[in-house]
């Protein structure tokens, strides 16, 4: 069993930056693919980023399209955390945003990969 975190949301106008962090429990972190998603009001959770798990060669990145460029995913094994740094927010970057960790350490961009989620943390930016 994992259990996952999520801190560091809030409320910033438009251009501004917030980091958001995830600290996992119950399971050996660096094995574990981590994802961000998010889910405005009357939508579906969407993939945001996600990173491998850590092998000797490093791991993987990935984003959405909507975010590349803007957000950071990045990962301290020894902290057990997996943050999104997020720069140049947009009105419609607003959403609860989710941490989630898959077993298998793939770190994919469909939900259905992911075993653990984190009960959210809500971010909004104003115009």
């Amino acid at each position: 069993q994992v259990h996952l975190v999520e801190s560091g949301g809030g409320l910033v106008q438009a251009g501004g930056s917030l980091r958001l962090s995830c600290l996992a429990s119950g399971r050996t972190f660096s094995i574990l693919g981590m994802g961000w998603f998010r889910q405005a009001p009357g939508k579906e959770r969407e993939f945001v980023a996600a990173i491998s798990w850590s092998s000797i060669s490093g791991h993987r990145t990935y984003y959405a399209d909507s975010v590349k460029g803007r957000f950071t995913i990045s990962r301290d094994n020894a902290k057990n955390t997996v943050y999104l740094q997020m720069n140049s927010l947009k009105p419609e970057d607003t959403a609860v945003y989710y941490c989630a960790a898959d077993r298998f350490g793939v770190g994919s961009y469909s939900k259905l990969e992911y075993d653990y989620w984190g009960q959210g943390t809500q971010v909004t930016v104003s115009s």
